[in-house]
């Protein structure tokens, strides 16, 4: 079997090997949140675009203002004035935060360090040139490239979108990731369950999942275990970008996922990772569509979409795959796990006076969602550790939308 790294590679390899264009949609600015830029972001005009004021304080010039010194203060400007005269020696000017400075000044000095009687200033330390001042063009300037394609824009990017004019982003259209599961035991949600079946909760983790990662959820409800029934909703599926099954990829009599992938003409790369919860996860090729079949207990589910189907979705929005969000934690207490398989269990991590510190939860296995719902990470156990000791530096993987 494949480790994990391992499987995550060959996804990323074999769809960056597609040679498909992605398709671009023009978007406002208040709509862009969560899509990948799909043009080069170019600066207006030098950022800032004056010298300008970083703290309240006094503007002078800084040979003057020295401590003991006192000037004559000859008014005030505010962030928005324009300036109106050259500041003459002897004095200064109040200043506010993001207001322009003159040319002559070349030092703000903050008013905590003043005190005032009536329009004279008492400086109480001497001021140093350049501080408290951004220069004009000093964080960009004119023309140069802020952004590129392949950006992933969240409230950073378009703030500065936003503060250069770009009201609309040529951006990368989503993914449609077509989301199917599978057994004669699943039904509707809002179904009411006999007493040996269960409601469709992978479709909506899987659709959140999606949602997070950068996609846009296409829900094909379920198939039952019969090759009729999988066959049409595969087909069904295989016409949106990507397909995500889970459920009937185990070596039960009624797992028909790869057979009736296989029957569509599908090639595989992987079938089976050195993980738990996920060892029977699928990833392959149909019709030039990618495909994974997912394990169809819950917490298996979500582990193997994100290790497997994030990376995806992230080169399908023409984005680079981003890495896994690994942290390093001390292990609250002391566990065994059996070697052989690399562990993804679900914990929970604090953080005190800034360190953090994991805590594994008791859990039923990879059903058990009234566990996942209560942690915030899985904490990782590599699979040549059977001991770990409390005090111990882990690795954990944070859930993504939750940090």
């Amino acid at each position: 079997m494949l480790t994990f790294e391992q499987a995550r590679q060959d996804v990323i390899s074999q769809i960056s090997k597609l040679n498909r264009p992605t398709p671009n949609v023009n978007l406002s600015v208040w709509d862009a949140s969560g899509y990948v830029l799909a043009q080069d972001l170019i600066a207006d005009r030098d950022y800032p675009p004056f010298d300008r004021a970083t703290r309240d304080g006094y503007a002078v010039r800084a040979a003057e203002s020295t401590a003991g010194a006192t000037l004559r203060c000859i008014g005030e400007i505010k962030a928005g004035d324009a300036l109106t005269e050259p500041l003459q020696q002897g004095t200064c000017i109040q200043i506010m935060t993001g207001a322009p400075v003159s040319p002559e000044v070349d030092a703000v000095v903050m008013i905590e360090y003043t005190s005032r009687e009536k329009e004279f200033i008492h400086f109480q330390q001497t001021a140093t040139k350049g501080q408290n001042i951004v220069p004009a063009g000093s964080e960009t300037t004119k023309d140069q490239t802020l952004l590129q394609p392949g950006t992933r824009l969240g409230y950073a990017e378009l703030s500065l979108a936003a503060q250069i004019g770009a009201t609309h982003l040529l951006c990368a259209k989503k993914p449609r990731v077509a989301i199917l599961s599978t057994g004669d035991e699943i039904v509707s949600i809002d179904a009411s369950p006999g007493p040996f079946q269960i409601r469709n909760s992978n479709s909506v983790s899987l659709a959140v999942q999606i949602r997070d990662a950068g996609g846009e959820p296409v829900i094909l409800g379920n198939a039952g275990d019969r090759i009729e029934s999988l066959g049409d909703k595969i087909q069904q599926g295989l016409q949106e970008d990507l397909l995500v099954l889970s459920g009937g990829v185990s070596m039960g009599k009624y797992d028909l996922v790869e057979d009736v992938l296989k029957s569509l003409g599908a090639s595989f790369y992987f079938d089976a990772v050195a993980i738990r919860p996920g060892k029977p996860a699928v990833f392959g090729m149909c019709n030039e569509k990618p495909v994974f079949g997912l394990p169809g207990n819950p917490v298996s589910t979500m582990v193997t979409f994100e290790l497997f189907v994030v990376p995806a979705i992230d080169l399908l929005s023409g984005a680079p795959a981003r890495p896994l969000p690994f942290l390093k934690a001390t292990l609250a207490e002391a566990m065994k796990e059996k070697p052989g398989m690399t562990h993804f269990l679900p914990a929970r991590v604090q953080f005190d006076s800034g360190m953090a510190r994991v805590k594994p939860l008791a859990w039923q296995g990879s059903g058990d969602t009234v566990t996942m719902a209560k942690a915030n990470c899985f904490l990782v156990v590599g699979a040549d550790i059977q001991t770990l000791a409390a005090g111990e530096n882990v690795n954990v993987l944070m859930r993504r939308g939750i940090f």
